[in-house]
């Protein structure tokens, strides 16, 4: 199911808080409507929530999407809270 992620992936921090409860068509849309970008390409859009503890990705694989999800047990992630803006990670 999880292709190889390669160098030729990019990846996407959007900015801001998310809400963790969308699910594939909710990120899907925010992609496409709010950041102007493709959620069909080889990119990995990464979304995290207001508790800062939890991040989900959203990734094609070329049929499908992949829906990631993961959950700190214990701290927080340093994350940008500029709304609507996704900062590339990798080229």
């Amino acid at each position: 199911m999880l292709r190889e992620l390669t160098q030729s992936t990019a990846v996407y921090l959007v900015t801001g808080y998310s809400d963790l409860r969308k699910g594939i068509e909710g990120f899907a849309a925010v992609v496409q409507g709010s950041l102007s970008l493709d959620p069909f390409n080889k990119s990995l859009y990464l979304f995290c929530g207001r508790r800062r503890d939890r991040i989900k990705g959203l990734l094609w694989e070329g049929d499908g999407f992949l829906l990631l999800y993961i959950r700190l047990d214990n701290g927080a992630f340093r994350w940008s809270r500029n709304e609507t803006e996704a900062r590339l990670l990798t080229e």
